[in-house]
């Protein structure tokens, strides 16, 4: 990550946009519709950001949206980057490099996910506890920057306890089935195999995805807490008798699209992000 490639991002949003976002929300595959829900909106493509990537999966708008969440101001990613895509590691974390510098001290990052505990079904949200990084590199390598965390940020509570609390009291007030697990992160973008899901389950996965853990490392580094919901959008290899697919992914995420909605907007109603 370059210092000078950062400043420009953010410098060049502050012209063009007049919010200053308290939240960071990172929408994951299907489920860019929470941004229908943002009030005063002021939206920015990612093509129009000095030193950007750019979204190429389906189900990732590729859109910066401003404005206001349940009474918070926000920055609200429309579709991420992916390792996967061929980006490199300090790419798919510079939007949460962005946001840490405009302000945001909260951030809510969703994914769809295949359920590897047997108790899960196609449908679930899950609130993540913790993550395995099985992606064979970390978003940190290289040098340190200190003015924004430190050489070996402390990853005991990668994911908020009391952000996880509020998002449990939220889902039972709403009546609201919600899960809770640990989040699997690998490259993809081949799915995994029966025998991965296995060995996933053993060392104790309860789901697995291709996103998530880089952004979350970063955002720890920099000292934002972090929720992490995971919509689990099909059972994972060997579960069920049947082959996946990313339509599959995208159907059931808009199944769930009014739980999801809720979850995060309850969330957003009781979190206080200073």
């Amino acid at each position: 990550m370059s210092s000078v490639k950062l400043q420009k991002t953010v410098d060049f949003i502050r012209r063009k946009v007049s919010i200053r976002p308290q939240v960071g929300v990172i929408l994951g595959s299907g489920l860019g519709v929470l941004a229908a829900e943002v009030k005063n909106q002021q939206r920015l493509h990612y093509s129009e950001l000095p030193h950007f990537p750019v979204s190429t999966v389906e189900g990732h708008e590729g859109q910066f949206i401003f404005g206001e969440l349940s009474g918070k101001n926000v920055a609200l990613m429309q579709g991420r980057f992916h390792f996967y895509e061929g980006y490199a590691m300090e790419q798919v974390v510079f939007p949460v490099r962005v946001m840490q510098k405009l302000g945001v001290r909260v951030l809510l990052v969703t994914n769809a996910s295949g359920g590897i505990n047997r108790d899960f079904s196609s449908g679930d949200l899950m609130l993540i506890t913790d993550h395995l990084n099985l992606m064979g590199t970390n978003p940190l390598i290289g040098p340190n920057y200190d003015d924004i965390g430190p050489r070996f940020p402390d990853m005991s509570e990668a994911y908020d306890r009391e952000l996880i609390r509020i998002a449990e009291e939220v889902a039972r007030k709403n009546g609201l089935a919600c899960r809770k697990g640990v989040y699997a992160g690998l490259t993809g973008p081949s799915y995994e195999t029966p025998a991965e899901i296995r060995y996933l389950r053993t060392i104790g996965a309860d789901a697995v995805g291709m996103s998530t853990v880089p952004e979350v490392i970063v955002a720890n580094h920099a000292g934002i807490r972090v929720l992490g919901i995971s919509c689990v959008t099909n059972m994972a290899a060997g579960v069920l008798p049947q082959r996946l697919s990313h339509a599959e992914v995208m159907e059931t995420a808009n199944r769930v699209r009014d739980q999801f909605i809720t979850l995060v907007k309850g969330v957003l109603d009781e979190v206080n992000p200073e």
